[in-house]
């Protein structure tokens, strides 16, 4: 099998090409320490989530003037929005909502349709996401990342009124 010379030329472009690019990834991740944005990120111990602040008061705090702060535990099928005679969570039209939200079992998935919402739940990582709500209306709030047999039925809301 013969090789045309302007094909070695470009083969050779490429795989050049492909250490170079290698190479500034090999640099910058192990060189200069590069790492995936952590600017929010820690750990606490799965199994005493409801021991440790501000997982031990969950629900929805006002903390400003139209700004809100909603802890919320993840659990097998289900999420912990507050006290039990408070299910569902409220706030009015135009509040920013700071979610901080654990798991305590498995991974799981945090999602609000229609808006930049989507966080992956892993036990006793603190997740953190801001939105603000500019519409009325109910919000669904979904698990989006399977974790069981009854996975479809993890959901709960936010009303914004």
């Amino acid at each position: 099998m013969h090789i045309h010379r302007l094909e070695k030329v470009w083969l050779a472009i490429g795989i050049a090409m492909l250490f170079v690019f290698l190479g500034v990834i090999g640099i910058s991740a192990f060189a200069l320490g590069t790492q995936p944005p952590s600017e929010h990120h820690h750990m606490i111990d799965p199994t005493k989530v409801k021991e440790i602040a501000p997982f031990d008061q969950p629900g929805i705090h006002q903390v400003g003037r139209k700004e809100y702060e909603a802890v919320i535990i993840s659990f097998a099928f289900g999420y912990t929005t507050g006290p039990k005679e408070q299910p569902v969570m409220k706030v009015p039209a135009g509040s920013t909502v700071h979610f901080t939200v654990t798991s305590t079992d498995v991974v799981h998935g945090f999602e609000i349709p229609g808006t930049n919402v989507n966080m992956m739940l892993v036990p006793g990582e603190v997740s953190q996401v801001t939105h603000t709500f500019k519409e009325k209306g109910e919000y669904l709030i979904l698990c989006n990342e399977y974790c069981g047999i009854a996975h479809e039925a993890m959901m709960t809301k936010i009303i914004v009124e």
